[in-house]
Parts: C-alpha cells; structure tokens; sequence
C-alpha cells in the first residue's frame, strides 16, 4: 500500500536522479542487461533539448552508441573530424589524429546525443519521467534508499530502490546529499568566460579552429552547413546585450586573422551567451547507496571538449559495477567505481586545465607572458612528440589505454 504522503509506490533496482546524456545512457546500458530503472528530472524533455552544449564525442563514445543499440545516426548525420586547426602567430598549424594516434572525433551536438537516447528509452519501454519537482532522497545509507517527488500534474510518488544514481548535473541536489564534513570538493575558477554565438552562415573551415591571439582567444565550430557554432573569450561579467551582431564578427575576425587571409564567413547571429566554466571534482562519488555520475561529480572548462565525454565514460564503468552489486558481489563492488572513474577524471582535468591556459591570454598578462605562450604552442605543434600528447589526450584514451 502507498505510504499516505505519497499516492504511488514503485520499486525498482535502480533510481536515477537526472535525465540527461548520463543518466538515460546508464538506464540504457542496464536495460540491456535486464534491470530495472526508473529516472527523473526537474526539466521538460524540450528545455534538454533545446539547450546547446558541446558537441565533440570521442570516438569510443560515439561507437557505444551504436554498438549498444541508442543509434547510428551519429554515424549518418555527424561528421568524423580526424584532426584539428590550431592557429597562432598568424598561422595555421594542424593536429592530425588519424596520422599521429591512429583515432578521430565526431562533431554530434550533445542535444542530439540526448534526443538519440530518450528516444531509445521510449523505443525500449524505459520509465523516464521529465518536468517533476520537490525531489527528496532519504534513507541513502541505509540498504533500501527512497527518492519521492511531484509529477507536473500535481500528484506524489514514491520509488523504492537498492540503488540510487546522482546523475542531475553540476546544480543539482545530489552532490549535496554527502555531508558537507565527508565531501573534498577540489576546484578553480577561471578568470574569463566564453561569449557564444550561434550563426547563420556556411561553414568557415573543414574541422575545429582553436586561435590564439594577443586579443584572446577564439574557437571556430560547426553544426550543420549552414548553422555553426563560435565563442571567443570574454570576461566574465560580459553582457550580450553589448555585442551587437557586428562587434561581434569584428572580433572573431581579429583572432582568427593570419597570413594565410583566413576569414570567417558571415551572416546573422542567431544566439548568444556567455559561458563561465571552471575546474571542479567532489569526492567521495559514492555515499551509502548513492553514487555520482557525470557533472553531479566532476566538470571541466570546454576547451578540451571532455565534460560529456566524462558522463558518458562514468556511467560505461558504473553500469559494469552495478550489475555485479545487484549480483552476487553485493555492494562491495561499489567500492570500485570511485578509483576506476577518477582516473579518467583527473586526466581529463589536466588536460582541460591545460588546454584552456595554452590558448587564452590572462587578464593584465605582462607581454613575457604571452612570449612564453608562444615558445609552449611553437612546442607542440613543432615537435611530434608534442603534436602526439594533444592527439592522444583529445581524442580522450580510447579502451584499453588506461590502467
């Protein structure tokens, strides 16, 4: 019988709190395997998908959607970048990855990653419940958790799982639910921003542009052919409302500019916004019978184009672990999601950190400053061993490389 706060109660192996790449593609995994999962999230199916995020999948990432049965149509409708551009001095240098590591990248909207995966979700008979409020999680160190919340008609419900999964992002409550005095949180916050523009305009150039220059930096990114996706670096209180259309184009047109007459090409500015980011991990990802996953535990500044491919290694690793804990392992195998996920984690943080302070110029920098940027790029572009390590830490250790 319901409990008398609530009007239903479901029990299920599985919760999982927050409905975005991370948690519909853990549901998915699990569904394969034949448990159980019931997920929720605060927001509407439409404001997931309609909110534009990163768009480059490494390409383990992409091949588990196809290969576990999401989708192909990263395969029909994304486009497989096998290197990158990156520009300083007035040059153009490219990073080739097929020739250096042997592996690509899939420029595929994180927005068409979700729509794939609800999608699936939907096609396989998964509970996935959006728009709900009020969320609660009680009773997580115990054996048998609860997660209640308000359906958008106004009705109450409960579920009743073994398992809960915090996958609701870097605002959500999940993160929280570990006691402030157990929780290690480890973080930087960056002294720019990104200001973010979508166009209406034929593509500027094959692949990813990063640009370097004495005015900032810039990245030059696609969606479609006639839809692209640019951001160049602001400060942090930038306001949109005093970049008209073309201040804007003026000043992605100073970082990018060159000796080779490299331009963008133009036409109206669709969206923009400004992009604050910062480096940030909580520990422990696991408390009781919660866990953490994706951004509810970890994120990184988009410069090195990890964050969803973070969420999605998180989950792959936690998938495994929670079949054998509903299995004859027990919660023990809990204990080896943490280690196995913060490995990745950590690297991804590096190379985030240090992609971002590669390629921006620091406020009030002293000009040794942006010589000396100068001499690291000359490093890496210059040498093969340097082109080698962007190769190997973008394209994000494919299966097998780690330990």
């Amino acid at each position: 019988m319901a409990d008398a706060t609530v009007d239903t109660v479901a029990s299920v192996p599985i919760a999982v709190i927050g409905a975005g790449p991370a948690g519909l593609m853990l549901a998915h995994l699990l569904g394969r395997a034949g448990v159980g999962t019931i997920v929720i999230d605060t927001r509407s199916r439409r404001e997931i998908e309609t909110t534009q995020r990163a768009g480059i999948l490494e390409a383990d990432a992409a091949r588990d959607l196809v290969e576990t049965g999401v989708s192909d149509r990263v395969l029909r409708e994304g486009h497989e970048h096998e290197g990158i551009e990156i520009r300083f001095g007035g040059r153009p240098h490219r990073i080739d990855f097929k020739e250096l590591v042997g592996q690509s990248v899939w420029l595929y909207p994180q927005t068409d990653v979700f729509t794939d995966l609800a999608d699936a979700r939907d096609r396989d008979g998964g509970t996935v419940h959006f728009g709900v409020k009020d969320t609660e999680v009680l009773d997580i160190t115990t054996g048998a958790p609860r997660v209640r919340y308000t359906a958008p008609g106004g009705s109450r419900h409960e579920i009743r799982a073994r398992y809960v999964v915090g996958a609701d992002g870097s605002r959500g409550m999940c993160r929280h639910l570990v006691p402030e005095d157990r929780r290690l949180c480890y973080g930087k916050e960056y002294p720019f921003a990104w200001f973010g523009i979508m166009a209406e305009a034929p593509t500027s150039a094959p692949e990813l542009v990063y640009a370097h220059s004495e005015h900032g930096f810039a990245l030059i990114s696609q969606r479609t052919e006639t839809v692209q996706r640019m951001y160049f670096q602001c400060a942090p209180e930038e306001s949109v409302d005093a970049w008209p259309d073309d201040r804007v184009w003026e000043t992605l047109q100073a970082r990018v500019a060159g000796q080779d007459g490299f331009r963008l090409r133009e036409g109206p500015v669709l969206e923009k916004t400004v992009l604050r980011f910062r480096s940030f991990v909580q520990e422990p990802m696991r408390w009781g019978s919660m866990v953490l996953a994706g951004d509810a535990a970890h994120t990184v500044p988009p410069t090195g184009a990890r964050g969803l491919n973070l969420a999605l290694h998180d989950v792959k690793v936690l998938a495994d672990i929670l079949l054998r804990a509903i299995g004859s392992a027990g919660e023990a195998a809990l204990d080896d999601y943490q280690p196995r996920a913060l490995q990745r984690v950590w690297r991804a943080q590096n190379f985030s950190y240090w992609m971002t302070q590669l390629l921006h110029t620091a406020p009030g920098g002293a000009a040794f400053d942006l010589r000396r940027q100068f001499g690291e790029l000359d490093n890496v572009v210059g040498t093969r061993a340097g082109r080698t390590y962007l190769a190997e830490q973008y394209t994000g250790w494919p299966a097998g490389s780690l330990g």
